[in-house]
């Protein structure tokens, strides 16, 4: 590997959950060229979800590499495969976006030897791994808000005509806000005459 272009990304769950920084992650790559002798062609630094690759710093990174020669070997460096992607999906996809291009995503702590075949089963790994502590997170936050609404709590955004509040007891509650509140009741009341006025089956 003569160059490489460096991906670093955090998002902002991330930051504040587990401290992530990209000027950490873009110091690590930057020592691992150097000692590597690998020229450094530019850096990216996402802000952003790796849900999907609908990201602003990975598209103009992604349209960098496919402006290049098609007869020159490139090379995408990143920390770990879960700042690459987590969804295995989307993730298979890109790289073989990248392949078209001739170019190799690799992540400096979790290498992969893409000329070995087992090697796939590895990278399998790497990328699931990532998409099922996604699907957990979200999972647990979800049993949270709906415990924390049969107790009484709305730790959501307030509906239209409601406005969050804190109680004595520290708990999240939502009240009525006016006058919005006497205009959705009104609109409501409006729908419920219109039905028995008019049941669906006549309509």
């Amino acid at each position: 590997m003569k160059s490489a272009y460096l991906y670093v990304r955090v998002s902002t769950d991330e930051q504040k959950r587990k401290g992530y920084s990209l000027p950490e992650q873009e110091d690590r790559l930057l020592k691992y060229c150097k000692y590597n002798n690998i020229e450094v062609k530019g850096i990216y630094r996402e802000d952003y979800s790796a849900k999907n690759f609908n990201r602003p710093e990975w598209k103009q990174l992604f349209s960098e590499v496919k402006k290049k020669s098609r007869g020159e070997d490139k090379n995408i460096l990143f920390i770990k495969w879960d700042r690459f992607s987590r969804n295995v999906e989307y993730a298979y996809e890109m790289i073989g976006k990248l392949r078209k291009y001739k170019t190799t995503a690799m992540a400096i702590d979790q290498p992969i030897d893409f000329s070995v075949p087992e090697s796939t089963v590895m990278l399998a790994v790497y990328l699931a791994v990532p998409e099922a502590e996604n699907t957990r997170r979200a999972q647990n936050t979800s049993n949270v808000i709906r415990r924390a609404k049969l107790m009484g709590r709305y730790p959501n955004k307030a509906p239209i005509g409601y406005i969050n509040v804190t109680l004595m007891d520290g708990k999240k509650a939502i009240i009525p806000k006016e006058p919005e509140a006497e205009i959705i009741k009104w609109v409501f009341n409006q729908i419920v005459q219109s039905d028995q006025k008019y049941p669906r089956s006549e309509k």
